[in-house]
């Protein structure tokens, strides 16, 4: 099989990171750099990425991430990298432009042996004055929606989501 089907194929969620173990910079930067490489309408890349490896601004993170679900427990699974994916309300693809770069940095991060996860909650996060202010403090100015957080790391043993069986539906062949 191709090996680029295949890495879609296996890659899978992983909810458990050794937190200190740090990705080495050159890895997060191919995963960021496959992430600026993902379609957007009308090639206009409304998307931005802010790629925390702070340890503070990291937990910050978490906390207001946390703070959405009324939890006080780590959204990010331990995860020592995020990638936080934002993209521009006034174009009007923003939305999906954004998944497509989620769906790049996952996919992307797998092939390059890092586990990966997307943790939802980036709207409510980065609407708030507090992640406005993170916006501010980061130079992202704009209108821009919070449309995910791409957590980095290495696995921990068991972490990994097992693969479930595919619908018998999920395609319907027309024609």
């Amino acid at each position: 099989m191709n090996s680029v089907l295949e890495c879609l194929r296996t890659r899978r969620s992983v909810r458990g990171y050794d937190p200190d173990r740090m990705p080495a910079e050159e890895l997060i930067a191919q995963v960021v750099e496959a992430g600026m490489y993902a379609p957007t309408g009308r090639g206009m890349q409304s998307p931005r990425m802010a790629v925390v490896t702070d340890r503070a601004v990291r937990d910050r993170l978490a906390a207001l991430n946390a703070a959405v679900m009324g939890s006080a427990s780590d959204p990010f699974y331990g995860a020592p990298a995020v990638v936080v994916v934002l993209a521009d309300r006034t174009r009007p693809t923003y939305l999906y432009d954004g998944t497509l770069v989620m769906g790049n940095l996952l996919n992307a991060a797998h092939a390059l042996g890092l586990g990966a996860c997307w943790i939802h909650r980036a709207r409510e996060v980065f609407d708030s004055p507090e992640g406005k202010a993170l916006l501010e403090a980061w130079g992202i100015a704009g209108d821009y929606e919070g449309i995910g957080h791409c957590v980095l790391g290495y696995p921990l043993p068991g972490a990994v989501a097992q693969q479930r069986p595919r619908k018998t539906d999920y395609a319907v062949w027309v024609g």
